[in-house]
């Protein structure tokens, strides 16, 4: 199942944002940043639109693993994982952006998942 385009995290200047001016958090294996939405930075073709209370970004370098097959299995689970479960930015609409951490492929899903949960609520955005 694909990401619904209206969570999806797209533009250069958004993901600019994130890593200049978002918070962040850290854990074994995956990093989070976040940042408030700031429609002036969303691509044009987005800026019409109304805001979604969130929208997210899962990003795999080739460090963690050299083949693309595996990067976008745990980028397609984490994507589900977050749009299955929702967001509860608690001050208007945010920006997620989730990176895994070289040595995390060998993890298992689940641990992964678990590992994304805590990191959620370490953040404040899981009620």
């Amino acid at each position: 199942m694909a990401l619904p385009r209206r969570h999806r995290l797209k533009g250069q200047r958004v993901f600019d944002a994130l890593y200049r001016r978002g918070r962040q958090l850290h854990s074994p294996h995956l990093s989070l940043r976040w940042h408030p939405v700031k429609p002036a930075l969303e691509p044009a073709a987005e800026r019409g639109h109304a805001p979604s209370p969130w929208r997210c970004g899962v990003v795999i370098s080739s460090k963690v693993h050299k083949r693309a097959v595996r990067r976008n299995h745990l980028r397609r689970l984490l994507h589900n994982h977050l749009t299955n479960q929702g967001i509860a930015p608690c001050q208007g609409p945010i920006w997620l952006l989730l990176s895994l951490k070289p040595g995390s492929v060998d993890r298992e899903d689940d641990a992964l998942l678990e590992e994304c949960e805590q990191l959620l609520h370490r953040a404040g955005l899981r009620r």
